[in-house]
């Protein structure tokens, strides 16, 4: 029973912070499995766009909250969460900007469809071409009305000498049933730089310097349902990695202590639709039906976040007990916000 009731606390968070890939499920993506595969690709890459931004930018952020480096065997439990704000000009694509070669909008539709956190207006009407009436048009996905991108953070950091502390992330595999499986691993370090400089006398300075870099992988798969008759080994299989390397400056002035960073970021996706689909396609000698199978239709990888980074944050150290908070303002502006649980400083 206790084994259970831990099982339902993890679906119940997961499900919060994956919220808006969990709603993927409801047969979203499978509006664009039209045409051909290479269609399907650039479509879905372009609707799920703002997602994987938001989740790039959410693993990149809060390996520190401060610049001073913890004691030899100190350490901090943390848990945190991101949200990502998606900005106007991510809520909505041209469809005639993705090269597609096996549809066009229909005459007279609106090329400028919504992304997943654009407004809950149907999308663009298609149609396929070599079709000449409207017996196969269809419209791409809805929006959802999400405009934010929430992440989790769970972070073990532990001091080490040398004024350095490393940092661990780690999630097993948790199975969400109908809203998938997800993992996720990474590790970081930070260096306090002004004891390497200075030695004995770096107190003659009254501000912490350090360096940090942090490597997030996320992985996360979901079952779909696409078709009329859907194959039960159809699912969506993403994931996205995550670099980050900063600069950061820190004052401690009794419990509390203020933060400002400057840093570099990435991220990058990879998504592969697995299974079996069957695609409308133009009726043709070759396809009378107007149906076409294909197995593990397409794959696609994508570069969501890279460029520079500024966040300003602040630690309240309240003995064993800790509060952290900080916004960032990157190619998506971003807040974290959590609380932590350690011995030391």
């Amino acid at each position: 029973m206790e084994k259970n009731l831990r099982a339902l606390k993890y679906i119940t968070l997961f499900s919060a912070f994956l919220l808006p890939l969990n709603l993927i499920a409801q047969d979203q993506i499978g509006a664009a499995f039209k045409g051909a595969p290479e269609d399907a690709s650039k479509l879905t890459q372009a609707y799920l766009s703002p997602l994987f931004k938001g989740f790039g930018v959410g693993l990149n952020s809060g390996w520190y909250t401060s610049a001073k480096a913890k004691s030899t065997l100190r350490f901090d439990l943390r848990i945190t969460g991101t949200i990502a704000f998606v900005p106007n000009n991510d809520k909505s694509f041209d469809v005639n900007q993705l090269g597609l070669t096996s549809m066009a909008p229909a005459s007279g539709a609106n090329p400028i469809s919504p992304t997943f956190s654009g407004s809950k207006t149907q999308g663009t009407l298609m149609r396929l071409n070599g079709v000449p009436n409207a017996s196969s048009d269809f419209n791409l996905p809805k929006g959802e009305g999400i405009n934010i991108v929430p992440s989790p953070q769970i972070q073990l950091t532990v001091g080490l000498p040398k004024n350095i502390d490393v940092s661990l992330r780690y999630i097993p595999k948790i199975d969400m049933k109908d809203y998938g499986k997800v993992d996720l691993f990474g590790a970081g370090a930070k260096v306090e730089v002004l004891p390497l400089i200075l030695g004995k006398t770096e107190k003659l300075i009254p501000l912490d310097v350090a360096v940090a870099v942090g490597f997030t992988r996320l992985n996360y798969s979901l079952p779909l349902d696409v078709g009329n008759n859907p194959n039960a080994n159809q699912a969506i299989s993403a994931k996205v990695k995550g670099l980050s390397a900063d600069a950061i400056i820190s004052k401690t002035i009794a419990i509390f202590t203020p933060f400002f960073s400057l840093g570099y970021q990435k991220s990058k996706t990879n998504l592969r639709a697995l299974g079996t689909y069957e695609f409308d396609v133009p009726v043709t000698p070759s396809t009378p039906t107007g149906k076409q199978t294909y197995t593990d239709p397409f794959t696609f990888d994508q570069t969501d976040v890279n460029g520079l980074r500024a966040s300003l944050g602040f630690q309240l150290h309240l003995g064993f007990f800790r509060l952290y908070g900080s916004y960032s303002q990157a190619k998506y502006g971003y807040v974290n916000a959590g609380i932590g649980f350690g011995m030391g400083k």
